[in-house]
Order: C-alpha cells, then sequence, then structure tokens
C-alpha cells in the first residue's frame, strides 16, 4: 500500500470517526428524552450519511440525493397525529439534520460538522425555555360549548366575557342541535387569562357544557 493510499485510508476512518461522535452528540440527547429515533439510531444516520457521501466523492458525483430521499422515509416514520396533535416533529428534524451534518462530515468539513451538531444540542436543550414562554403568552384553547336554548346573544355574551380578559376571539363553528346551540369558540391569549375565563364559565348562566 503506497503513501498516498494510506494517507487517503486513514481520513476516511477520521471522517467515520467524527460522524459518530457528531451522530453519538445528538443521539444521547434524544436517548435522554426517550424519543422514537435514539442513540443508536441517530449515530447511524448520521454515519450512513457519511459513508455515501465518501462513495459519491469517490465516484465523482454531486450530492447522494438518495440520502435525502431516505431520510425523508425515516423521518415521515417518526411523525405521529392524532385527533389532538402532531407528535414527532422534532425528532424528524434531528434526523434531518444529522443526515446533513454527516454529508458534511463526509465531504471532509469537520469543523462544520462538529459546529452545527454543538449548535444543535443548544437549540434543543435550552430553546425549550423560551418555547414555553411563549406558549404562555400565546396560548390558543378550542371551547366546544353547548348553551341550555338556541339564544345568539349567549355566544355574544362569551365573546364579550373572553375579551374582557383580553383575549382574541374566532367562531370556528355554530349550529342548532335540538333545542340547544352548539358553539365551537377559539381563543388566543395568555395561559393565565384562559384559565379564568374557564373558571368564569363554569359560572356563567345558560352554558350546560365547554
Amino acid at each position: 500500500m503506497g503513501p498516498a493510499e494510506f494517507h487517503i485510508a486513514n481520513q476516511d476512518l477520521i471522517k467515520i470517526g467524527v460522524a459518530i461522535l457528531c451522530g453519538g452528540i445528538l443521539g444521547i440527547e434524544r436517548q435522554y428524552k426517550n424519543k422514537t429515533a435514539g442513540f443508536r439510531t441517530i449515530i447511524l444516520i448520521c454515519l450512513g450519511s457519511a459513508i455515501f457521501t465518501l462513495i459519491a466523492q469517490r465516484a465523482g458525483l454531486g450530492v447522494n440525493i438518495n440520502v435525502i430521499t431516505g431520510v425523508g422515509f425515516i423521518g415521515a416514520g417518526v411523525i405521529f397525529k392524532d385527533d389532538i396533535a402532531v407528535t414527532g416533529l422534532t425528532t424528524a428534524a434531528v434526523i434531518w439534520i444529522s443526515a446533513a451534518i454527516g454529508m458534511a462530515v463526509g465531504a471532509g468539513d469537520y469543523l462544520l460538522g462538529i459546529i452545527s451538531s454543538v449548535v444543535t444540542i443548544v437549540v434543543l436543550t435550552t430553546f425549550h425555555l423560551l418555547e414555553n414562554y411563549l406558549d404562555k403568552i400565546h396560548h390558543d384553547r378550542l371551547y366546544v360549548v353547548i348553551f341550555d336554548d338556541t339564544e345568539y346573544d349567549h355566544l355574544i355574551n362569551l365573546e364579550d366575557r373572553a375579551r374582557a380578559h383580553n383575549l382574541k376571539v374566532r367562531i370556528v363553528r355554530v349550529n342548532k342541535q335540538n333545542d340547544n346551540l352548539h358553539a365551537a369558540v377559539m381563543v388566543i391569549g395568555h395561559k393565565k387569562h384562559i384559565n379564568k375565563l374557564s373558571q368564569e364559565l363554569l359560572i356563567t348562566p345558560h352554558i350546560k357544557s365547554f
């Protein structure tokens, strides 16, 4: 084996090692939070992306589109939707960026891969505090209100009560069923104010349930 070949082999080993390191950094955070794609999965995605990039470079090709397509399928597999919420979006995003980091490392840009891993960890571990604060000041809740008669004035009264608590109101749906008025009402604002409105609605006349 000549010096040039040995040098190339060493570079490949370094790339594989850095890809495992970067994937491990992200994988530990996902594993700690008991997410669908954990420690081993993120490492394998990062490593696989680096290897595909190495192969593409040796073949004289550009960005391997198969990496992007494959990561898309894996990411879609961790997203779940039910009647209440969509979950798994953050894990899918981590899968996506871990593949990008692996491709960067495979292309020989170690610094970009390591810095991106650190920045991603900072976003995952600290930005949720800002997210929680934003959720408090801009929270939304859907009330499905059933009134004890069909008078539309009761709905207007509910809107006035919500606005009195500095909440935005949006009427999603209104219909009459039997002798009752049914309304789906979305309120948006500070979580504290929404909770106060909920307490007030418990003792508001003409409201059977919400």
